[in-house]
Formats: structure tokens, C-alpha cells, sequence
């Protein structure tokens, strides 16, 4: 993976494998920069075995989601001109977050619409148009469902609010973690319930959050898994948060993670 200020030509190609001269900008958002960096390193990982081209434009920033979802869409709007500065030039953008990918190709458009700039809305349009959640990537784009991955442990899958309900990655996510080797996948009781981070909501209905964070602890805990994956660290921190001040045992890992091992590693 480079570090870049702007997309690199001349990308070398990579025969036979579905990446093949592909560039790729990683758009590894916020929580992750700060707080989960190892997500990021493994979609690089994943990529660059498949044969993409990665890189990390320095100037990246917030998707704006949290101002967006607050009702301040001017005070959102910066963050949608710095994204389209950062990742315009890209084949695709792809980020480890359903929820930052729903902000990008959903609001971004719309907060566009909001200046009335004509001018911006077309690159938004055109930028915005070509982010993909990891899952969404390896399967819609690469056409691949089996990434070589190797992870001897039982696992469950929790579905993230925006995964689910906003971009709708489906079976996505089931799919690439059915094929990893040596792992058995069982099903988590209530799945679609949220895990009650959401963002403000967890601040500002704190009580009703940590109900909800409960309930889903308990339901990864009724399923004897050795890890609870998702696609959102977000929801991760919180859910891995409960079991952890429970004395579990049971760990949090994003998916990508898991993809990114092999038995090699």
C-alpha cells in the first residue's frame, strides 16, 4: 500500500488474480484511524492478495455522518468536499464500515442537493457513486466469495444496523465467512436487533442504549462463540465493551480480520 496526495498512474498489474489493475483508495474512517488501525492494515491485506492496487490519500477525512445525522448539513458540508478531493481519480473506494459507506453514497448527494451547487453535485454524484463496503467489494466487484482465509475458531456474526438496512449487503457477509477454513459459523439469536450504539443515540438515550447492548451479550453469549464478528467497529467497541465487563471471554474481531488470515500467517 502507498501513502499518496493524489491516485498514482502506470499501476502495475496483477495477472491472473480478479484485482488486476485495479487502484483502489482505502477510506479507512475515523474509528478505525484512531482506534481500530489493524482493520485497516487487513482490507489491505485482503486487496492486495486479490491483486488490487491500495491506496491512503493523506487527505481524507470524516464522512460527516455524525454532524449530518445531528441536522447541522452546513456545518457537514466541508467534509463532503474534502471526501471528493481526496478519493476523485479512484477506480473504487472501498471502506471496513457499512455505516461510513451508507454516509458517503446516501447523504453525500443529498447534502450536495442542500448547497444547490451544481458544480459539486456532479462530483459528488460521480465520487460518491464508486465507495464500497468491504463485503460489498470482494463479491459485487471482484466476484469472489472465497478470499484463502483460515480461521480455526467458532464465530458468530452480528449485522450491523447500516449493513443491513441502509447499503442491504444481504448474505454478504454470511457468504465470505462461510467459505474461511477450520472456522464453524453459528447463528446469533435475534440478529437484526440493534446492538444500541447508533451513534448519538447512545448518548443521548444512554439508558435504552445499554438495554440494548445487554440483550445482544446475552445472545452472543447463548451461541458458545469464541468471537462475535462484524462489519462495524463502532458496534464492536460496544458489544465487545458488554462482554468484556461481563467476563465473557468472548473476543470482538471485524470481519475483515478474519478475511485477512491465512494459514500461512
Amino acid at each position: 500500500m502507498t501513502t499518496t496526495t493524489a491516485p498514482q498512474s502506470g499501476t502495475a498489474a496483477a495477472p491472473g488474480r480478479p484485482g488486476a489493475g485495479m487502484t483502489v483508495g482505502l477510506f479507512i474512517t475515523c474509528i478505525n484511524d484512531v482506534m481500530f488501525p489493524q482493520t485497516g492494515q487487513a482490507v489491505v491485506k485482503i486487496l492486495e492478495r486479490l491483486g488490487c492496487s491500495v491506496e491512503f490519500p493523506r487527505a481524507q477525512t470524516c464522512c460527516g455522518q455524525m454532524t449530518t445525522n445531528s441536522g447541522y448539513f452546513d456545518e457537514s458540508v466541508p467534509a463532503v468536499k474534502q471526501y471528493v478531493k481526496a478519493f476523485e481519480g479512484y477506480d473504487y473506494v472501498v471502506a471496513p464500515s457499512g455505516s461510513c459507506t451508507g454516509a458517503v453514497r446516501e447523504q453525500h448527494p443529498m447534502l450536495a442537493r442542500h448547497t444547490g451547487d451544481k458544480g459539486l453535485i456532479r462530483e459528488v454524484d460521480e465520487v460518491s457513486s464508486k465507495i464500497f463496503d468491504l463485503p460489498e467489494f470482494l463479491i459485487d466487484v471482484l466476484g469472489v466469495d472465497d478470499v484463502g482465509a483460515y480461521f480455526p475458531h467458532r464465530v458468530t456474526y452480528h449485522p450491523s444496523c447500516h449493513g443491513l438496512r441502509f447499503i442491504k449487503l444481504g448474505d454478504k457477509p454470511y457468504r465470505l465467512l462461510s467459505n474461511v477454513k477450520g472456522m464453524t459459523l453459528v447463528p446469533l439469536p435475534m440478529k437484526e436487533q440493534c446492538c444500541g450504539f447508533g451513534g448519538t443515540f447512545c448518548v443521548k438515550n444512554p439508558d435504552m442504549s445499554a438495554a440494548m447492548a445487554n440483550d445482544k451479550a446475552r445472545h452472543v453469549r447463548e451461541t458458545e462463540a469464541e468471537y462475535v464478528v462484524a462489519g462495524d467497529n463502532s458496534c464492536l467497541m460496544n458489544i465487545g465493551g458488554v462482554l468484556s465487563r461481563q467476563n465473557s471471554g468472548v473476543k470482538a474481531i471485524h470481519l475483515a480480520e478474519i478475511l485477512a488470515n491465512t494459514e500461512e500467517d
